[in-house]
């Protein structure tokens, strides 16, 4: 996950990472937080990019977000609330 230092996301960063850690307890070995400047904010898996906060024009729902690592790494699993639209 890349967040904009200059913009100071980092808590943003952080908190979207902590969700995402505890939601995939087992299935994701790490997340990253990379500093960067230029108002960036992406969120990618394995290469891919599943969010630009530039791209989508705006931050993620973390309900949504959830969703687009589930999809990604497990299609089958039950999201519970967060599978809720």
């Amino acid at each position: 996950m890349e967040y904009c230092t200059q913009c100071r996301w980092l808590l943003r960063a952080a908190w979207t990472a902590q969700e995402l850690l505890t939601t995939f307890t087992t299935d994701l070995g790490e997340v990253a937080l990379v500093p960067g400047t230029g108002g960036v904010f992406e969120v990618r898996l394995d290469g891919e990019t599943l969010w630009s906060r530039k791209e989508q024009n705006g931050f993620p729902e973390i309900a949504a977000l959830k969703r687009l690592v589930r999809d990604r790494i497990d299609p089958d699993r039950d999201l519970g609330h967060s599978d809720r639209r």
